[in-house]
């Protein structure tokens, strides 16, 4: 057996169910494994390493898969039914509404979809003999990231180590549990991991990761009463001052524009695209092309949007709800979010495809009729399109950035006492972004600085839980019960896995 012939199902074992190891692994005996590991060039194990990145694109930058998950069922993003538009069978309103049932396709997508890129990476390991200890530690740092995923959304992670026996099923780690399992994979693996690039895993990388795993502990371990003990703030603390060079952008945006992997000096870790590249699956342009209209520059696909009790928690000034670049006036329309009249490249007023001004509203509901249904609702402009590249773009999607390493280290310094310090870094923030001084830090408005911040990034379901806000009622959606601070198991999952149980209230 040639390590060729081996790698490529490996490669993309992501794309098909998870359960897809136990078969791949069946047919591949110890004697083959080590057989091969003397014939493997440092370019296959490079093309080894690399196919566990591609299996992020689909769960991680489609508009469909972890990031709905995490931005719909929060307080700042929806998905309205236009007419015949945008249904799909309700997948969006549910979301947001937290009406969602077991059987949710795009969530039960993602769960299968992450988690085969915990068995991926698994099987990528049994190569370890040949690799270096740096490919080795980004292997093991990725798949703690899918790990760390799965257990925030789901709440149990099935997982297998390498020699286990493959006629029993996987075992399954509760939340909290698998949290401890990221910490030390994290930890023991975080100085062989290299230094840069922001678009591979870093030894940042790694400790961003450590933060949000410290940071959450308490509300993995009881989502609703969630503990802080001062020893794992103290942590946050310690890591986020580990982490250095990086610096605040004087062009908010430029950390999101299509050569955001040469020009930020915020990102830590994001996910590469690049000109020219198929990555297999919607990339990080759908963040535009959800929410543009038909006849917007690049044409979208007139979906998404963001509520207005949101955009109306932003001053005037803050430049991220309204800014001026020449990349995004280019396009006939201003960074941040879209609002009233939109106009082309000439300053023409746009009409939609009805002949009607094409005039955002702030006004939305869920299910949408009538004349005016594909205006309703501002839209949001965070990522400048790539217009040169076609689908192919050259927008890394980011996933960990300095300011949320900012806004955490808050956070943590808060929940310990001082708030003084906690004050002077959020004010660090807003004098950045143009926007006011506090002079008072509370949970209430560090929260709402983290989604003014941090909003389309992916973020907000994790932190509206943590803080004890995800089952409030908000603009279109009323109170929730318990059972919404996790997602289903996917009925498939627990039929092949006696040792999932399906969490409560499904």
């Amino acid at each position: 057996m040639s390590f060729r012939r081996l790698v490529l199902p490996l490669m993309f074992i992501g794309l098909f169910a998870c359960d897809l190891d136990e078969e791949l692994r069946e047919d591949l005996t110890q004697e083959e494994a080590d057989a091969v590991f003397g014939s493997a060039t440092e370019e296959d194990i490079e093309g080894l390493v690399r196919g566990v990145y591609t299996n992020f694109v689909v769960p991680f930058q489609d508009q469909s898969r972890f990031w709905a998950a995490q931005e719909h069922t929060g307080d700042l993003a929806l998905g309205p039914t236009r007419g015949g538009d945008w249904d799909d069978g309700g997948v969006w309103r549910v979301l947001h509404d937290h009406t969602w049932s077991a059987d949710h396709a795009f969530l039960g997508d993602t769960f299968s979809e992450i988690l085969a890129i915990v068995f991926s990476a698994t099987n990528a390991l049994q190569f370890e003999a040949s690799m270096t200890a740096s490919q080795i530690a980004e292997v093991r740092f990725l798949r703690a990231f899918a790990i760390f995923a799965i257990a925030d959304g789901w709440g149990q992670v099935p997982f297998r180590e390498l020699g286990s026996d493959l006629t029993q099923p996987s075992e399954v780690l509760p939340g909290d549990e698998a949290l401890s399992f990221v910490i030390s994979e994290v930890e023991a693996v975080l100085t062989d991991l290299p230094e840069a690039p922001t678009n591979r895993a870093n030894q940042d990388a790694g400790r961003v990761l450590l933060m949000k795993a410290y940071l959450n502990r308490g509300t993995f371990a009881n989502r609703t009463s969630p503990q802080f003990p001062a020893a794992d703030m103290d942590r946050v603390i310690a890591l986020a001052d580990q982490i250095e060079g990086y610096s605040l952008m004087p062009s908010y945006y430029g950390n999101f524009a299509p050569n955001n992997d040469v020009i930020s000096t915020e990102n830590i870790f994001t996910f590469e695209n690049a000109p020219g590249v198929n990555r297999g699956g919607n990339t990080v342009r759908s963040r535009w092309f959800c929410t543009l209209h038909y006849n917007q520059n690049p044409s979208g696909w007139n979906g998404f949007a963001t509520l207005s009790d949101f955009y109306d928690s932003f001053e005037e000034g803050d430049i991220r709800r309204y800014a001026e670049t020449e990349a995004f006036t280019e396009l006939g329309y201003n960074n941040g979010f879209l609002i009233g009249q939109q106009r082309d490249t000439e300053g023409t007023e746009l009409l939609d495809r009805n002949g009607n001004p094409l005039a955002f509203t702030p006004e939305v509901a869920l299910l949408e009729s009538g004349g005016d249904l594909e205006v309703t609702g501002i839209r949001v402009m965070k990522y400048i399109p790539d217009v040169d590249n076609g689908d192919n773009i050259d927008n890394d999607a980011v996933v960990f950035r300095w300011a949320d390493v900012m806004l955490m280290k808050a956070e943590a310094l808060l929940r310990n006492g001082d708030a003084g310090t906690a004050l002077g870094i959020v004010n660090e923030i807003r004098t950045a972004r143009n926007a006011t001084l506090f002079t008072e830090l509370t949970l209430d408005n560090l929260l709402a600085e983290r989604g003014r911040e941090l909003y389309w990034e992916g973020w907000r379901r994790q932190d509206l839980i943590r803080f004890g806000r995800f089952l409030e009622p908000w603009q279109l959606k009323d109170a929730s019960g318990e059972e919404r601070l996790l997602f289903a198991i996917p009925a498939d999952q627990v039929a092949l896995n006696p040792n999932l149980d399906q969490n409560p209230g499904y």
